[in-house]
């Protein structure tokens, strides 16, 4: 089968964001593909966690990864700080990278703006490399952030995966892991590692809306429902969620803070629920608070026994940790075994 490599940072609890645009196709994934699921927990230090706080983001990812449905006898879920020969073939990346290329990507300007607390909304790039080479400017920005695409293409490569399921705001880190991947080969001479593709299960990815009446669902935007939370916590999200006066003719096109209303019932509800609300749209009958009451019952329901298993296996830290230690030996043999091979092609002793 082929090889499927995701990752995702421990950086709260999953949203319905995440399960529809990602984890729901995990669950597919896994029965299809030879699947590598791991908690980028390397990725988040350049945010620089709290030790106790980052054990317990990636103690509470693992536990609603499973929660979902993943299931490590089918796929390897792991740490990426368990995986240490990741480390080493980043290093390898990191000595053929140039600084120009990474200083180049959108991911790394737009974070360096935000470190160094620049305008992100300005055009300018050369604001941003004027203040990193500022001796004066008591912020600074980390290493690891601009190396992150050689550490996300060493995750991906180790375990060679043809594919890798992201988002849009990823795609040039994934051209990058491609680039280095091609640039490894051609400096050894060899036909080594192959060049990982974006892809999805589906023919188009679930963009799942946030509450606040535009963009989509996302942890630091404060507009996302949890699948850990509990059925009044969704009820208030919900009924304070945007929306307008409501239409004043027949068949109105929906602005955005509606036709999200719209979307997030046609995810969570049956076709039935959503055509009589979409049919009082049009008839210009609607009554939003009828139809938020009607949501935040349909989001319950999917949420409430995914919250359970979350509660129920977040308890049992003797499985947890069987679970990670499997994943742990599974895609550790994985990418010892690419190592040596790589350290073989440098010219290093291999054992």
């Amino acid at each position: 089968m082929e090889t499927v490599v995701s990752g995702i940072r421990p950086t709260g609890n999953l949203h319905l964001g995440n399960y529809f645009g990602a984890v729901k196709s995990f669950l597919q994934m896994q029965d299809e593909y030879n699947c590598y699921f791991f908690i980028a927990d390397w990725h988040s230090l350049t945010t620089h966690p709290h030790p106790e706080n980052l054990r317990k983001s990636v103690k509470t990812i693992l536990s609603e990864y499973l929660a979902c449905g993943i299931d490590p006898e089918k796929a390897t879920i792991y740490m990426q700080s368990d995986v240490r020969e990741v480390a080493e073939l980043y290093l390898y990346l990191n000595m053929n990278a140039g600084i120009g290329e990474l200083m180049r990507t959108a991911s790394f300007k737009d974070k360096a703006r935000q470190q160094l607390h620049i305008n992100r909304d300005s055009n300018d790039d050369s604001d941003v490399e004027k203040e990193i080479f500022n001796e004066g400017n008591k912020h600074s920005v980390s290493a690891g952030l601009l190396t992150y695409p050689t550490l996300m293409a060493a995750d991906i490569i180790i375990h060679k995966a043809l594919k890798v399921p992201v988002g849009k705001d990823q795609e040039q880190n994934m051209e990058m892991a491609r680039r280095f991947a091609r640039r490894f080969n051609s400096t050894y001479n060899v036909d080594f590692f192959p060049e990982p593709a974006s892809f999805h299960m589906s023919a188009k990815a679930i963009k799942v809306p946030g509450l606040d009446g535009s963009g989509k669902m996302g942890k630091s935007e404060g507009n996302a429902i949890y699948l850990v939370d509990d059925e009044k916590t969704i009820k208030k999200k919900v009924m304070k969620a945007v929306s307008d006066a409501g239409p004043t003719e027949p068949n109105s096109i929906k602005p955005e803070p509606i036709a999200n209303l719209f979307t997030m019932m046609e995810i969570v509800s049956t076709k039935d629920t959503y055509d009589y609300f979409n049919e009082k749209y049009n008839n210009c009958e609607i009554r939003y608070g009828d139809m938020k009451k009607q949501l935040a019952e349909d989001i319950n329901s999917f949420c409430a026994p995914i919250r359970e298993r979350i509660l129920d296996i977040a308890a049992n830290d003797d499985y947890l940790n069987r679970v990670a230690r499997m994943g742990a030996e599974r895609a550790s043999e994985n990418a010892a075994k690419t190592l040596r091979e790589v350290r073989e092609i440098i010219g290093f002793r291999a054992d």
